[in-house]
């Protein structure tokens, strides 16, 4: 049992900051994002990506619009040597485009990292060590002045090699992280990366990258927003860095975190797409930028085509987006719920109607077009659908803009389908229902042939005349009729042919297609002697004969209740 399990940890210890800035502030403008994918995302997946799947990754990096990529750890292994070196060959990298590496702060590697970036434009290199105090008390077993000697001494040989490059025409800058920064004391912190900024020769016309990763969640997304403000605060020079955060997912507020560092001050956000990265991985730059995005701010990264990039992903990483995965998941943008589904259904009028130049559509966060899907159904179907939910099917999979009054009447008829197979009924199957509930309804009676004739008179007003042969069983017969319109004289034919217990109240009638070729379809409400409302659909290429094949249907859906209640 758990219970007592518990104490054998220790709490996090926040920063005191009583007059502590950053909940007042608002993100108004994106940071600089670097994906770390090819390095952080890839050392994590069971069956690492061969080389032409990080080249296929890198390419849709670029093509999403990142300007920092963090392509390996080139002094690591010769396949993340490789990667690097066959984008710089292959002069793979565009001129906008800056490669980060990564190198622990160890002379031999550092070294081996110089040799890899040679010829390479935009360089920005990445060492570390470890900062924490747990690190220094089980790995490293060092004092903090051990720790900083590693880093500068490492800064030291990073600056000297960088001379000759630089003066080739390089434009190479560095970045630094105290690994672990969310478990340093921030005094620690911000003292070893002073330290490193002295000594790498950072200025505020030439600054480095400072990378504080919450490299394992430890604490509450506000509590890490304490530290980077305090951080901030007590960095002496710090005019001459960029604040960057590097969160994890541990504790599974990885978003939170990078949002209210940002809040706290911080300029630069490492991530990668759909949070892949050790453990539960790291920050999802997707979640980040698009939230971002439905707030009105531009992130400056393109996921209007987010289906293309999951596939991707999906493909190289061997790794699945799961279905609730927010903004790029199968299911985010369907409302399975009644309510939820009514709600979508009005909003989708609403904005048809008032033309508002803002998204305001209830349970859709943003418009699923935005991300390149407008063909995916928002509104699925199952045991928990209500009526607007199949009448929303209807309209935005097949045409058939359902008149209110008979959306109880087919979400029943659906609801009914929905118990009996017990799961989602796919929107072909919702049609299928509406076709063999209402377009299907041909017997006991059926328009075999129809004429009409047409006359103005000298008010200007229509008279039809209607003329037709009808089928009931087995049965045919002649009908006649006249009115101010075609339904009016085809209702006024069939009474008196034990069809007259009827009272016609309303019908609504709309094309289902474009062009020349377009069929019409008719939505009839007919009312009976007992006060009941009956429904009937029609279609047909004529437009005049559509109805009719409505009242027929709503009368033979009549007929056919009646005899199922009698027969019971």
């Amino acid at each position: 049992m758990m219970y007592e399990g518990c104490k054998k940890y220790i709490p996090f210890k926040p920063e005191y900051i009583p007059d502590r800035t950053w909940p007042n502030n608002v993100i108004k403008h994106a940071p600089i994002w670097c994906s770390v994918d090819l390095r952080d995302g890839n050392q994590a997946l069971i069956d690492p990506m061969n080389l032409e799947e990080k080249l296929e990754y890198f390419q849709t990096l670029v093509d999403i619009g990142f300007k920092e990529i963090e392509v390996g750890f080139p002094s690591a292994s010769e396949t993340e040597y490789e990667i690097l070196r066959t984008l710089i060959e292959r002069n793979m990298i565009p001129d906008d485009v800056t490669i980060q590496v990564l190198v622990q702060a160890r002379e031999h590697l550092i070294k081996r990292t110089f040799e890899a970036i040679d010829g390479a434009k935009n360089v920005i290199l990445h060492f570390y060590n470890s900062t924490s105090t747990l690190q220094r008390k089980v790995v490293f077993r060092m004092e903090m002045d051990g720790i900083i000697k590693i880093a500068t001494d490492a800064a030291a040989l990073i600056r000297k090699l960088s001379e000759p490059m630089i003066a080739g025409g390089m434009n190479l800058r560095y970045e630094y992280s105290p690994e672990s920064f969310s478990g340093t004391e921030m005094d620690n912190a911000a003292l070893i990366c002073q330290k490193v900024i002295e000594t790498i020769g950072a200025t505020p016309q030439n600054k480095i990258i400072l990378n504080l990763p919450a490299t394992v969640e430890g604490s509450m997304p506000n509590q890490y927003a304490d530290q980077i403000e305090y951080f901030i605060r007590h960095l002496p020079s710090r005019d001459c860095a960029i604040i960057s955060v590097h969160p994890h997912n541990d504790r599974g507020t990885g978003v939170a975190t990078t949002e209210m560092a940002l809040l706290a001050g911080a300029e630069r956000v490492e991530g990668t797409l759909f949070g892949n990265g050790e453990r539960t991985g790291n920050v999802d730059i997707v979640t980040v930028a698009m939230n971002m995005y439905t707030q009105g701010v531009d992130p400056h990264l393109d996921f209007s085509h987010i289906n293309r990039i999951k596939e991707m992903y999906e493909r190289c990483t061997k790794m699945v987006v799961p279905p609730r995965q927010p903004y790029a998941g199968e299911l985010v943008f369907t409302a399975f719920s009644g309510s939820h589904q009514d709600a979508i259904n009005k909003g989708t009028q609403y904005m048809q109607e008032s033309q508002s130049p803002y998204w305001e559509i209830p349970y859709l966060p943003i418009d699923p077009a935005d991300v390149g899907r407008e063909y995916e159904p928002i509104i699925r179907i199952n045991s928990q659908s209500g009526k607007g939910g199949a009448a929303f099917v209807m309209q935005h999979n097949f045409g058939y803009d359902l008149p209110k009054v008979m959306h109880a009447e087919f979400g029943h008829i659906v609801q009914v389908e929905t118990d009996r197979v017990g799961k989602e009924l796919p929107a072909e199957r919702v049609f299928e229902l509406f076709k063999e509930a209402y377009i299907d309804a041909t017997y006991p009676y059926e328009l075999l042939r129809h004429s009409f004739q047409e006359t103005t008179g000298a008010d200007g007003k229509s008279h039809v005349k209607f003329c037709g042969t009808l089928r009931h069983t087995d049965t045919t017969f002649d009908v006649s009729g006249e009115g101010n319109g075609p339904i009016d004289a085809f209702f006024n034919a069939i009474h008196g042919q034990k069809m007259d217990r009827f009272t016609f109240v309303d019908y609504k009638e709309h094309a289902i297609s474009d062009g020349s070729d377009s069929m019409a379809v008719a939505y009839i409400q007919l009312r009976d002697k007992d006060g009941k409302d009956v429904f009937g659909v029609g279609i047909d290429h004529n437009i005049n004969l559509a109805p009719l094949r409505g009242i027929l249907s709503a009368i033979n859906r009549a007929w056919c209740a009646r005899h199922r209640k009698a027969n019971a």
